[in-house]
């Protein structure tokens, strides 16, 4: 009876302790959270070209920073530009953003050129620091399209601007700009997506009540302006020299988000400031999306596929292509590519590899690499800095391409020069293995075949053996 009783004390006892551990950890674990959900100002980088990586940054570190209790994002911004659809994305996160987004262009040096003005126009406050600068948005081969505007060309369709002829009749209009169209060289996918770009970007200026004037200017003329100079126009709304300054000057702005006008909290400037760097994924994501490193991963790829094709069973090469063909096709995919770049780089690929097994004397060769180097240049359909194959990489590949070759072709006359054999005497003087022994007829292998051989003295299966004469399909044989 004692026992049973000391048992059923132990099990109360050790419940009571699982119970309190369990509320313990979960207190621990509130407590942690309300620690990481404080209030504090989210810091983001855009520092370089504007692509696919950057989008994937901004939206989950905003998630992240949101859940964690951020009250304010400040986007720190650098950039020479970016691809259309990567931007976009961003932009429609800022204007559905629940908490203000500030785009500030910083440290002083930096540029928010093409992409990075069209960022600042549809951020809640637009910043600068002395001595930066922003505009050219013009959009020279956005997403990729080809026959796209280059910066200062003036289309002839202006439907959006306020100057142009105003005064002038509708058709003594229309003959105007199509004279101009003609003159500038533009045809009309040209000015469709600039005027697109036009809209868009005038869309954010009403949104945020700045300068559509002067936002209708930077696409169409390439205009540019300084922090100074964009305070004074009323296309940015504050110019601060750090971070600390620019917390300062927002204090108890009012801002209009989706949701409705809030303002910023006076003791915004008293918040910790916590930095959002990009994690592994990200990181990984931009090395991937780099033209460079997607254009090397193709390359390695379609070698690998061909020399796995030639060579059935070594399945490295085919391994390493195909992981790195699924990876460049996925870099690919979210850049702004030239198929027809895309089918020369794998045809120059193809005669390269062909001239190895057919040789043509260069003629193969020499058009793998003329349609390798056509099809690099060609592949990045984009004028965007940083968002190019860089041509000393091209160089490269094509000098390392013509070297393999020529050792080819040196290689190949060396071979044409060597006196040859007899045809049936090509295996005479070849050392064999004998591989099996049935009644008369004698197995043995050479240069991986099986053939028939003779001999006059008895052998055993796996001695070596010494080819002394040919006969057809029927070697004489003599032990070693």
């Amino acid at each position: 009876m004692l026992n049973r009783f000391a048992g059923v004390s132990r099990g109360l006892f050790l419940c009571a302790a699982l119970l309190f551990f369990g509320v313990a950890m979960l207190a621990a674990g509130q407590a942690t959270e309300q620690a990481e959900a404080r209030a504090h100002v989210a810091l983001f980088t855009i520092k370089g070209a504007i692509g696919p990586a950057t989008t994937d940054y901004l939206l989950r570190a905003m998630e992240e920073s949101e859940d964690n209790g951020g009250q304010l994002f400040v986007i720190e911004m650098d950039t020479p530009g970016g691809l259309d659809a990567a931007t976009r994305d961003i932009i429609k996160h800022i204007l559905a953003a629940r908490i203000p987004v500030v785009t500030y262009v910083y440290p002083s040096g930096a540029r928010a050129a093409s992409a990075g003005t069209y960022i600042l126009y549809a951020s809640h406050i637009a910043a600068m620091a002395p001595a930066t600068t922003l505009g050219a948005a013009t959009p020279v081969q956005m997403g990729g399209m080809p026959g796209q505007p280059q910066p200062g060309s003036q289309p002839g369709s202006d439907d959006s601007g306020d100057s142009g002829g105003k005064e002038d009749a509708d058709a003594e209009k229309k003959n105007g700009d199509e004279a101009t169209a003609k003159a500038s060289g533009s045809t009309a996918m040209e000015r469709k997506v600039t005027n697109d770009a036009v809209a868009f970007i005038r869309g954010l200026a009403n949104r945020h009540g700045r300068n559509a004037e002067w936002a209708e200017k930077a696409v169409r003329d390439a205009a540019t302006l300084t922090a100074k100079e964009a305070l004074r126009d009323n296309v940015i709304d504050i110019v601060a020299k750090d971070p600390t300054d620019l917390l300062q000057q927002i204090a108890g702005r009012k801002v209009v988000l989706e949701s409705g006008e809030v303002t910023i909290a006076e003791d915004v400037a008293e918040l910790p400031v916590q930095r959002y760097e990009p994690d592994w994924r990200n990181e990984l994501l931009a090395l991937i999306t780099n033209p460079q490193v997607a254009y090397i991963l193709l390359l390695i790829g379609i070698y690998g596929l061909i020399f796995e094709g030639y060579n059935p069973g070594a399945l490295v090469p085919g391994i390493v292509g195909i992981i790195c063909l699924l990876l460049a096709f996925y870099a690919l995919q979210v850049l702004p590519i030239n198929y027809a770049g895309l089918a020369l780089i794998i045809l120059g690929a193809l005669l390269i590899v062909a001239e190895v097994f057919m040789p043509s004397f260069g003629a193969l060769g020499i058009g793998g690499v003329i349609a390798l180097v056509i099809g690099s240049v060609m592949l990045i359909d984009s004028d965007v800095p940083g968002m190019q194959v860089s041509r000393k990489l091209i160089g490269a590949i094509a000098g390392v391409s013509g070297l393999l070759l020529l050792a080819l072709l040196t290689a190949a006359g060396r071979s044409l020069r060597k006196p040859r054999p007899v045809v049936e005497q090509a295996l005479v003087g070849r050392q064999a293995v004998v591989m099996e022994i049935q009644g008369g007829d004698i197995l043995v292998h050479v240069g991986g075949e099986i053939w028939s051989a003779s001999c006059e003295q008895p052998l055993v299966p796996g001695q070596q053996v010494t080819i002394v004469e040919q006969h057809g399909l029927t070697l004489s044989v003599k032990p070693e």
